[in-house]
């Protein structure tokens, strides 16, 4: 039996973190269900895996979780651009109200 060194295919770096060994590993699952398909040796279960990926099905479900992480993305950089011009307006008011006047102590007291 051989080293888990001796199997390893050449050219791929030892992973440094649990997300690259993953990826790692699931590439590995995928080079063996593709050998297996090549094969004829591939189980029912893997080969109605890669038939339900290849579905319309799927593939639209798999543009409507892309369009909601936009969406999500979207909404983040709306609320974000919400503070920034909050941020804004409330420096603002303070120029203007230190232009007119006002100490600044009193414009601290007030914008909170």
């Amino acid at each position: 039996m051989g080293s888990r060194r001796e199997n390893a295919k050449p050219g791929r770096p030892p992973a440094t973190t649990p997300e690259s060994r993953e990826n790692q590993l699931i590439a590995a699952a995928v080079d063996l269900a593709e050998q297996q398909i090549l094969n004829g040796k591939a189980s029912s279960q893997v080969i109605t895996h890669y038939l339900k990926l290849a579905s319309s099905r799927e593939r639209l479900e798999q543009e409507r979780i892309r369009n909601e992480n936009s969406l999500l993305a979207a909404k983040v950089q709306s609320l974000q651009s919400a503070d920034r011009i909050e941020e804004l307006y409330t420096k603002a008011i303070a120029a203007m109200r230190a232009y007119n006047g006002y100490p600044e102590e009193e414009l601290d007291e007030n914008l909170q």
